[in-house]
């Protein structure tokens, strides 16, 4: 996903084909990644954050000028939508799960996205977990999802806002919106959803600014996909290959397994890429994706946390299971027998290989051997003691604004208004 994004970027502003911007690019990110390790992808991350909200903040602003502020951003969509009142609202979102009926839809994004695919990315998407793993004591792995909510929180004001700023300032774009309007499955054009931040750095900056806006784009999905990287070589290193295929070598031979796992991972990651570039919204195919494993994965990760009866069978048949579910769903949508468009067949998807996932393991569940109390303690909530949780202590770890417990307020308490403003 992060390679085709950059490799549109490229495309709108410098002109080079997608397919040399998808390998250039590869390339860059398999030569920092393998020299440097995750600490490399890590350090890109903080640096890229600085720059891109340094990018998005004044595009929002300069934007939101021209178009007469806020207020004259709904004038015109008012004037050049009819469906205007949806796509302003949060709710019922039918334009953006594609579900007609009202409630499904609110069942869809409330269910599907709120809690299965939203508390699927916090608490299984292995490029954030790593970056908790890679915290230096406890306290800090607790600390590091919550800031990291921060940012989130204010993805409505620096992203969601300029993509509507790109649809009444940009010809393009509006163009193509308009015939998106008339026919759902227009493919057609040389701009889509996936170029509104690029259509609009090149419609609202000067040549200056675009250079840096450029540098700033190219590092946060090149960050991404480093992420991603450097996630797939760990696991596939350490979990898979070093457990079950290879035990008991040097730490000089997982290394090599590991670089090699690095190459393999950028190859995956231009094939994708390229499969991306099958949709004209790229968080149509990331949602997607996210249904497919995230979904089903959260859903054995709450069975296995919370209960010791769960056992190692009930998880993998579950895994298959709820996989198989969101697929089956996506055929019925892409061969018409379900009516759904947008990001809810992934709403949908996610909704099904939950609940097959949790159906599938509790039956397998109870026709299989548990492992033993010890060996879970750890691993089960109620197994743990709670002494073991916080870790060793570390000196200003006790500071109040330290604290999980404040940090997850104050994240909980400017998301809800940030909800309430933009209802």
């Amino acid at each position: 996903m992060n390679l085709y994004a950059l490799s549109t970027v490229v495309n709108i502003l410098v002109g080079w084909p997608t397919s040399v911007s998808i390998v250039v690019a590869a390339l860059i990110v398999l030569v920092y990644t393998a020299l440097g390790g995750l600490s490399a992808a890590i350090y890109n991350e903080v640096m890229q954050f600085f720059v891109i909200m340094a990018l998005l903040l004044p595009v929002t602003f300069v934007g939101l000028h021209k178009v007469g502020g806020y207020d004259g951003l709904v004038a015109k969509i008012t004037a050049n939508s009819p469906d205007a009142a949806l796509q302003l609202s949060s709710w019922p979102g039918t334009n953006l799960t594609g579900i007609a009926d009202p409630v499904l839809s609110v069942l869809g994004i409330v269910f599907g996205l709120g809690f299965v695919l939203s508390f699927g990315y916090w608490t299984t998407n292995f490029a954030e977990v790593q970056r908790a793993l890679s915290a230096k004591n406890m306290s800090a792995a607790r600390r590091t999802p919550l800031i990291g909510a921060y940012y989130k929180s204010f993805v409505v004001l620096v992203v969601a806002i300029p993509g509507m700023l790109a649809a009444v300032i940009s010809p393009e774009l509006a163009e193509y919106k308009a015939k998106v309007a008339e026919n759902p499955d227009y493919a057609g054009g040389e701009v889509t959803y996936n170029n509104a931040l690029e259509l609009l750095l090149r419609d609202l900056l000067p040549n200056g600014m675009l250079g840096v806006a450029i540098a700033g784009l190219v590092a946060a999905f090149m960050a991404g996909m480093a992420a991603n990287v450097s996630s797939f070589n760990t696991v596939f290193t350490y979990d898979i290959w070093q457990a079950y295929i290879v035990k008991d070598k040097p730490d000089d031979y997982y290394l090599r397994v590991g670089r090699i796992a690095t190459v393999c991972g950028c190859l995956i990651a231009i094939l994708t890429a390229f499969i991306a570039a099958g949709y004209n919204n790229i968080m149509d195919y990331l949602q997607t994706l996210f249904s497919f494993f995230n979904a089903p994965l959260f859903a054995t990760f709450l069975l296995g946390m919370f209960w010791k009866r769960m056992t190692p069978m009930a998880g993998g048949f579950g895994l298959v299971a709820g996989t198989l579910a969101a697929i089956t769903v996506d055929r019925l949508v892409a061969f018409g027998v379900l009516t759904m468009s947008g990001q809810g067949p992934s709403f949908v998807a996610a909704i099904a290989a939950f609940v097959v996932d949790i159906v599938m393991s509790v039956l397998v569940t109870l026709v299989t051997k548990p492992k033993p109390n010890a060996e879970l303690v750890g691993l089960v909530w109620s197994l743990t003691p709670r002494h073991t949780l916080k870790g060793e202590a570390h000196p200003g770890d006790d500071a109040w604004y330290r604290k999980p417990v404040v940090l997850g307020v104050g994240v909980l308490v400017i998301a809800v208004v940030l909800n309430v403003i933009f209802w």
